[in-house]
């Protein structure tokens, strides 16, 4: 009863009061993170869902207007019969962002999330898309159409369970279709999930999705992942569910 209040607390914290209206910043694509940041004095809490009956919620607060942090926690089967397989720990994810864009030069971040995505193998203590652990990205932005904006990372991931503890590297974009709709797509190389024992058969991770904003402060997306079939025990591309608001205290 405790691990549902505590998830319960994160995906209820949102409080429709009057703030000061806010566009919804992107801190990630799909899995992937970007250099964007919150504004000080701001949240936006998210919900997950994810195949399995997988439920996944989060919290980011923004410290400053170039430090935010965060914590998630949830599991499998939480949406439908039998026993409820939490994840073995809270995911905790730090972001500072070190380099303001400008017209030449993108605007980088540096951080740490310990959260991955699917369910979690004890076997080999990782999530099957390991986290990012600690990570450095580089994000650039162009009027074009509209918004469009490229991202690429590299990071080295703490879930060295199978025996791959190579560092990753990660490239991504957003394009906005008008206001209210985006375009997700990255590109996981899972340089750190190829060896024999990994889950990865060395294609990396494809996903893409679209973000719908409701409002300035609430958006549901809509993700298509593994779109590649990156996996030995499960083949198939998966679909997912995300829904977040921004909100300020």
């Amino acid at each position: 009863m405790k691990k549902i209040a505590a998830v319960a607390a994160i995906l209820l914290i949102p409080v429709f009061s009057l703030a000061q209206e806010t566009p919804l910043p992107f801190l990630q694509m799909v899995d992937l993170p970007v250099a964007g940041t919150l504004p000080k004095g701001s949240y936006v809490s998210s919900i997950r869902l994810y195949p399995h009956g997988g439920v996944l919620g989060a919290l980011s607060i923004g410290l400053s207007d170039r430090f935010y942090f965060g914590v998630s926690f949830g599991g499998e089967n939480i949406i439908g019969e039998g026993d409820i397989h939490w994840n073995p720990e809270p995911g905790l994810h730090l972001a500072y962002r070190i380099l303001d864009e400008n017209m030449l030069l993108p605007a980088v971040s540096i951080g740490y999330n310990s959260q991955g995505y699917g369910p979690y193998i004890k076997e080999t203590k990782r999530y099957t898309i390991k986290s990012r652990g600690f990570y450095a990205v580089a994000s650039k932005n162009y009027a074009f159409l509209g918004d469009l904006s490229f991202h690429g990372g590299v990071n080295f991931s703490l879930e060295k369970g199978d025996g791959d503890s190579d560092a990753d590297l990660f490239v991504g974009l957003l394009k906005s279709l008008n206001p209210d709709l985006t375009v997700l797509a990255e590109y996981d190389f899972a340089l750190n999930d190829n060896d024999v024992r990994s889950l990865g058969s060395g294609k990396g991770y494809l996903n893409v999705g679209v973000r719908w904003l409701f409002a300035r402060r609430l958006a549901i997306q809509f993700h298509v992942k593994n779109i590649l079939q990156n996996k030995h025990n499960v083949p198939h591309a998966n679909r997912e569910i995300k829904i977040l608001y921004l909100e300020h205290f």
